[in-house]
């Protein structure tokens, strides 16, 4: 079709007499196909019967006439069609069957996601129904860390909040206006991390999606540094951000040192890290990061979404923590020098794991937030949280940030399974955080392993395959909380260690034979140190300075807007 189109541009008095507005106009008005019937050229192609069709390169595709014109096509395949004068025998596209075979391809490599159904009860945590309230199980691999989603006073505060509100928030804050759950939940979440202000998104998939977006849209001579081994929502967030980038080497500071040499100082660069990644518990080491930041002319994007209430005194994070001492003894205030946390940035988090509720947030300076405010479309166009869901939030913060009893009792928790698995032999890989990764290294006896435990045992671990973890890196994922005491703790080792014989699966001595493997059973794996000390795990709230309880704080400005 094109190349008559072309040949008719050369001899067809027809087109010549037209000009290439005239031509969109007749196109526009569906009569460009019609008044095509009388080409000399074009005429006797349209009216001659076509078998066949191949479809035009979309980057090519000029006149609009030709989508209604498809339009008309029946969805009929068995028999030729007439459309305008001429017959078809164009198949539309079997979306059914290439679903299909994704689906299918997705079962073959064992990537496919089976979810269980999983009901946690409050009043019983961490025990769940399953499909039946009578068929209860022990929840092994949840992310709300410190049970804080069956809190009371969260709950109470969020029932009271929606009694007087309602159930939702109307829409965006440009459309349905600004409220003071939201500009406290803000305020709350600027004074945990100690920075100037912050800003509450819907979850923390958007915050990092939207900031890293933003971040390339305003530079796009920029560059972005990744560790390799990011959460999949500062990987889409870069992918978004469609401007250069690297990925460095797992917490590899020469590699990214490295690739930041690359670039003059002058050149905008962001260096996107976690501080606890969350299929492996390995630690970043933020203040390396943080001084190539500074000799190379770089941002800082700290990812605190599974170290937020756990680390620290007052749970801001592992920022917080490699200070701990001194944010101890200053309490809700900064101390006397730059720390850490004060030398990061941007600090984004979650508010449905260890605060048990839902959303997420990035917290920094004034200007960076008002920034981020005024010009990303994650947070401008999306409706904001409920009153009673932020409203519940700022009290979970205020609570955790007082209660290091919960932090503790937690790492107890942590340190007597681990412990134990060690003396069986059970192969977990080594970290220094809260994270249990229990090696399997295969998705088949992975799900084989994680169905005994829920069917045999009552105790739902989930499964963790790819694309989560590399292929052959399979693994059962587990997350103690302050309430899986002791004797919760020797059931799950009990279960474990049956599965383990009844699968015949690789111990600690197995890998170590097999040259080792994600740090099990590797000669050359250095001693794993907690990031909490034995000091740091006999402290109570006692110890904490008094400011932290019932703290008065100043609200935010840039939650609203910034005045000139």
């Amino acid at each position: 079709m094109e190349t008559l189109a072309r040949t008719s541009m050369n001899v067809c008095p027809f087109v010549k007499a037209h000009t290439a507005d005239g031509l969109r106009k007749l196109a526009h008005d569906h009569g460009l196909l019609a008044m095509a019937q009388h080409c000399p050229v074009m005429g006797p192609a349209l009216r001659a019967e076509r078998h066949y069709s191949t479809a035009t390169k979309p980057a090519h595709a000029r006149a609009e006439g030709v989508a209604v014109a498809a339009a008309k096509v029946s969805r009929s395949v068995d028999n030729p069609v007439e459309l305008d004068g001429f017959k078809t025998n164009e198949k539309p596209f079997n979306y059914d069957a290439a679903v299909s075979e994704q689906l299918e391809a997705k079962r073959k490599d064992h990537s496919y996601r089976y979810f269980n159904n999983i009901n946690r009860l409050a009043n019983e945590f961490p025990k769940a129904h399953r499909a039946r309230e009578d068929d209860k199980v022990m929840v092994w691999c949840s992310n709300d860390y410190l049970g804080m989603s069956k809190n009371q006073q969260v709950y109470e505060t969020m029932v009271k909040t929606m009694q007087k509100y309602g159930v939702g928030s109307g829409g965006t804050r440009n459309i349905a206006g600004h409220n003071r759950h939201a500009i406290n939940l803000e305020t709350e979440v600027a004074a945990l991390h100690k920075k100037e202000a912050a800003l509450v998104f819907t979850s923390c998939f958007v915050a990092n999606d939207s900031v890293l977006t933003l971040f390339g849209k305003r530079f796009p001579n920029g560059v972005i540094f990744s560790d390799e081994l990011n959460h999949a929502s500062m990987i889409v967030g870069i992918k978004n951000a469609r401007i250069k980038k690297h990925l460095f080497k797992h917490n590899d500071m020469k590699h990214l040192e490295q690739l930041l040499s690359m670039y003059p100082k002058s050149t905008p660069k962001l260096i996107a890290f976690e501080s606890v990644y969350s299929m492996c518990g390995s630690v970043s080491p933020i203040e390396k990061i943080c001084d190539l930041a500074e000799k190379y002319g770089a941002l800082t994007f700290l990812d605190e979404v599974h170290a937020v209430g756990m680390y620290g005194p007052h749970g801001a994070g592992v920022a917080e923590h490699l200070d701990f001492d001194a944010h101890l003894k200053a309490g809700i205030a900064s101390p006397s020098y730059k720390t850490v946390m004060s030398r990061v940035d941007l600090i984004t988090g979650t508010l449905g794991k260890s605060f048990g509720v839902v959303g997420g947030y990035v917290a920094g300076s004034c200007n960076l937030m008002d920034w981020i405010r005024s010009f990303a479309p994650g947070f401008i166009f999306t409706t904001t949280l409920p009153p009673a869901v932020m409203a519940g939030l700022a009290t979970s913060i205020r609570i955790v940030r007082r209660n290091i009893e919960d932090r503790v009792n937690q790492q107890k928790n942590v340190r007597y399974v681990k412990k134990q698995f060690a003396n069986l032999g059970i192969p977990v890989i080594p970290n220094p955080s809260h994270i249990i990764p229990l090696l399997i290294g295969n998705p088949t006896d992975c799900k084989k392993a994680s169905d005994i435990l829920l069917n045999k045992h009552k105790i739902y671990v989930q499964a963790i395959n790819f694309p989560s973890v590399p292929r052959g890196t399979e693994r059962l994922r587990i997350t103690p909380s302050p309430h899986h005491g002791k004797e919760i703790s020797d059931q799950l080792i009990a279960a474990v260690e049956d599965v383990w014989k009844s699968l015949g699966l690789k111990r600690v001595s197995d890998w170590e034979a097999f040259g080792g493997h994600c740090g099990v059973g590797s000669a050359n794996h250095e001693s794993v140190v907690p990031l909490w000390t034995d000091d740091q795990i006999k402290l109570t709230n006692a110890d904490l300075n008094p400011n932290v309880i019932g703290p008065v704080f100043k609200q935010l400005e840039v939650s609203s807007g910034i005045r000139l």
